[in-house]
């Protein structure tokens, strides 16, 4: 696999939730946390929040927003992925694995 791989997203501006069926392995709780997750920030802050994985397998979250929208809070972005990033750190970790393991085919140490 070469450059990104998107896990989910989610658009404000569509309300709409993005599930890559790549990862229908995933258990069903796990995808409902992200899906929950997503839909909250984007009713929060606004714009789009996509969940992705490098090339080396590293999950990231990345925002975006529409260049004429005054209602998105670029602020409470930050923060928010912040705390996400925290509060949410043993499930993005153990997403890596999954996505090293199943998607990349390295080897458990």
């Amino acid at each position: 696999m070469e450059g990104e791989t998107v896990l989910c997203a989610a658009s404000a501006y569509e309300q709409k939730f993005y599930m890559n069926p790549e990862f229908e392995a995933l258990p069903e709780s796990i995808r409902q946390e992200l899906q929950i997750m997503c839909v909250l920030y984007t009713e929060d802050v606004g714009g789009v929040l996509m969940i992705v994985f490098d090339e080396n397998g590293n999950l990231e979250l990345q925002v975006d927003h529409e260049e004429n929208d005054f209602s998105f809070d670029e602020i409470g972005s930050v923060l928010k992925i912040k705390e996400l990033q925290q509060r949410k750190r043993e499930l993005f970790e153990s997403l890596e694995m999954f996505f090293r393991v199943f998607c990349l085919g390295e080897e458990i140490s």
